[in-house]
């Protein structure tokens, strides 16, 4: 696939990478609408049981790309709505989904990686709301993916970050590697989990979504609806 995402699979497996090495892989409007687009094709492809989400470079994703912020009406309805399907995609992908984390997990790359069925984090990973101190709020929602409550508080009030140790020892993170095998590690394990039925990772991945609807499904609505009147105004809201 060409642009900002590359995209290979090896039999039942896929592997997609956010390809802006030179902005920490920063979310930009064009990558969220390209990442929405690629996970929505291999939910519906039979062939696919598993995917990998990395960042090329040094970052997983350093969160959304700040620089486009701003702007005419038109532009932040692109901002709004290319952000709401590019984390949707993620949060209700219909297959195992695993992060392989090479690098800082930050921001709104943070909640990508907390949206995954599973990390696989490098040393070199971090993991943390750094969109705190622009005056942002970080997604509490996503956070209660993932971590403990007393965390994912802690988390969304200070933007401390956790190393890759500590994500592995409060259960954000299923194993540590080194740097250079975190993405050949994740894809093992996928390749492990896509031996199953796909029939039965559906049904299993079903539950994990029916689970999180009903434990933050009111809270991920309400958070869209505050970034909605934020960069929109006093635009209609369309998921009021």
């Amino acid at each position: 696939m060409a642009g900002l995402l590359a995209l290979d699979a090896d039999g039942p497996v896929a592997c997609v990478t956010l390809q802006r090495p030179e902005k920490r892989n920063a979310l930009s409007i064009d990558l969220r609408l390209e990442l929405a687009d690629a996970l929505g094709r291999l939910g519906r492809e039979d062939g696919i049981r598993c995917v990998v989400l990395t960042g090329a470079g040094s970052a997983f994703s350093s969160g959304m790309d700040t620089t486009q912020f701003g702007g005419d009406a038109d532009h932040r309805r692109r901002l709004v709505e290319s952000s709401v399907a590019a984390f949707t995609a993620v949060m209700r992908f219909p297959k195992p989904l695993l992060a392989a984390v090479n690098g800082p997990a930050l921001a709104g790359g943070f909640v990508l990686a907390l949206h995954c069925d599973l990390r696989v984090a490098a040393r070199a990973a971090r993991f943390g709301f750094a969109e705190l101190p622009r005056g942002i709020p970080p997604s509490y929602a996503a956070a209660l993916a993932a971590v403990p409550e007393p965390l994912a508080r802690e988390l969304c009030l200070t933007g401390r970050l956790l190393d890759a140790e500590e994500a592995r020892s409060v259960g954000l993170v299923a194993e540590v590697v080194e740097d250079a095998q975190v993405v050949p590690r994740t894809l093992a394990l996928a390749q492990e989990i896509a031996r199953h039925p796909l029939a039965v990772l559906v049904e299993v991945k079903r539950r994990f979504l029916l689970a999180a609807e009903h434990a933050r499904g009111v809270l991920h609505a309400d958070e869209e609806r505050v970034l909605r009147r934020a960069l929109l105004g006093d635009e209609p809201d369309p998921a009021a």
